[in-house]
Formats: C-alpha cells, sequence, structure tokens
C-alpha cells in the first residue's frame, strides 16, 4: 500500500486561482498523482464550511477520477475557512471515515483537524495540529491537544494498528531542522513541544522515517516561504511525520519525501507499507 500525505496550504487556492504559487501547486499535485497512491491525506484544506464547491468537485474528479474523499471544514466558532482535512482514497477501499473530537482546548475540536479511515485490520490517521503560535500565544493550549491526541491515537491502538500522518508542527530532535541553535523557543522546537512529541511515540508508536533512514540529516518536510532563500538553502524543519504502530515497524519499505520542486512551505511525504485491505 502506498500512501501519501501533503499540508497543500489551501487546497481552495490550489484548485481555483491562477496565482504563480497556485501553479506550483498543482505541479506537485501532478507528481502526487505520477506516483499513484492508494490513499492521500491533505492538511490545511481552507476549504468554506460548506465543503468542496461544485468547482471544487468537478476539478477533483477530473485530476483523482479513481477516487472517493471525504473532509473536515472549520464550524462556529472556529474562524471561516481555517485549516481543514481531507482524505482521497482509491475507490476499492471503501472505508468507513470518523471525524472525532479530542477533548481539545479552546476551538481546536472546531477547526476540522483529524480525520480517521477505518479498515477491517487497520486505521489510517490524519491530522493538523495547532501551531502555538507568534510568541507562543498557543502553546498552553497546544500541550493539552498534544495531551488529548496522544491519548486519542492510543485508544485506536488498542482496537487495531494504526497509521497515523500529518503536519504535527513540532521538530522533534536537533536533526530535524537546519538551525536548532536559534529555535529554542520558536514554535515547533520549544522543550514542550518536543516532549510531547516524544510521549506520543512512546506510547508504542515508530517515527518510520527515522526508523529506516537513522540520523541522517538534512532532509526536511518544510521551508518558510516568508524566507525567499529558505530552500534554496536548505533552512528547513521536518515537521510532517508518517507514524505506524510498532508492530507495523517490519512492514515498512519507504518513508521518504517527495520533491516539491520550487515551491516552499510543506512538501508532501510517501509510506510504503505491507498492508492488506
Amino acid at each position: 500500500m502506498k500512501l501519501i500525505t501533503w499540508n497543500i496550504d489551501s487546497l481552495n487556492a490550489t484548485l481555483t486561482s491562477d496565482s504563480a504559487r497556485a501553479l506550483m501547486s498543482r505541479e506537485v499535485i501532478q507528481t502526487i498523482i505520477e506516483e499513484d497512491p492508494d490513499i492521500l491525506a491533505i492538511q490545511e484544506t481552507k476549504l468554506p464550511r460548506t465543503g468542496p464547491s461544485k468547482k471544487h468537485k468537478a476539478i477533483l474528479e477530473t485530476l483523482f477520477p479513481g477516487y472517493d474523499y471525504v473532509w473536515n471544514v472549520s464550524e462556529e466558532p472556529a474562524r471561516k475557512s481555517y485549516a481543514g482535512t481531507m482524505f482521497l482514497y482509491k475507490k476499492d477501499l471503501q472505508p468507513s471515515a470518523d471525524f472525532p473530537k479530542i477533548g481539545a482546548p479552546d476551538t481546536m475540536d472546531a477547526e476540522g483537524r483529524i480525520i480517521t479511515l477505518e479498515f477491517e485490520q487497520f486505521y489510517v490517521t490524519q491530522v493538523y495540529t495547532p501551531n502555538s503560535g507568534s510568541n507562543l500565544v498557543r502553546l498552553n493550549e497546544r500541550q493539552k491537544w498534544d495531551e488529548k491526541y496522544a491519548a486519542y491515537l492510543t485508544e485506536l491502538d488498542s482496537k487495531k494498528p494504526v497509521l497515523a500522518t500529518g503536519d504535527f508542527n513540532v521538530a522533534h530532535k536537533e536533526i530535524d531542522l537546519a538551525h536548532p541553535d536559534r529555535n529554542r523557543r520558536s514554535a515547533g522546537f520549544t522543550d514542550e513541544e518536543r516532549v510531547g512529541f516524544t510521549h506520543l511515540l512512546s506510547r508504542g508508536f515508530i517515527d518510520t522515517f527515522r526508523h529506516l533512514h537513522g540520523d541522517i540529516t538534512g532532509q526536511y518536510s518544510w521551508w518558510n516561504q516568508r524566507a525567499k532563500t529558505s530552500k534554496i538553502n536548505n533552512s528547513g524543519w521536518r515537521i510532517d511525520y508518517w507514524l505506524v504502530s510498532e508492530r507495523l515497524a517490519d512492514k515498512v519499505s519507504r518513508s521518504a519525501m517527495i520533491d516539491s520542486g520550487d515551491r516552499q512551505d510543506h512538501t508532501p511525504l510517501v509510506l510504503e507499507i505491507e498492508m492488506g485491505v
């Protein structure tokens, strides 16, 4: 089974805009299509409260004709067209979908951040973890989220094995970003967020990239688009992940970043794993 995850930073703009960034994003989509994944997880869709429009749906059906899809969007009291997630999956898979609330603080449960697909023998779940924000204004809420999310994954894992993916908004170790010394109290590299991720892994999950590649450096999934040379200089962070239940570790054959060309921000990640549906 091949699965891909990508924080697209606006599916809405990617499908409907003709900006230079949208055109680059569509090139990345073509790369994903060529990979022919069984399942595609997308974060930060920024769709309206009503979900995909008729135009969105028509374009998705043209791009992914052999796929069904489900989505989760922000609802009141969360901001409109904020966050949001989507799964596309090949039509023969026919999973059931859940849109869990985990008891998170603030409006986090209303921001469309989690979708879980249930198969007969396993779960595939994606998350768009809340960012702690400028000046860490949301760090306390983020820590509570991390606790609730870890408990949620543990509950799933107690029933059947789990493949968990998405933008976790944390660089776990110093080797997961280019400049750890400059970012000690930056959102995504605070001690609190890193401890939260360590705690999640300790619940019985593995970081598949590190499982296959060890302590390799210079491999990142995100480059700050506000810094024009961040990707050219490879000043990146690894904040997107494919995690799996420990008992699936020997079934993982590939966990890697997909080249997104000149486009800064997030790049897609691919997981190949021996799983029967």
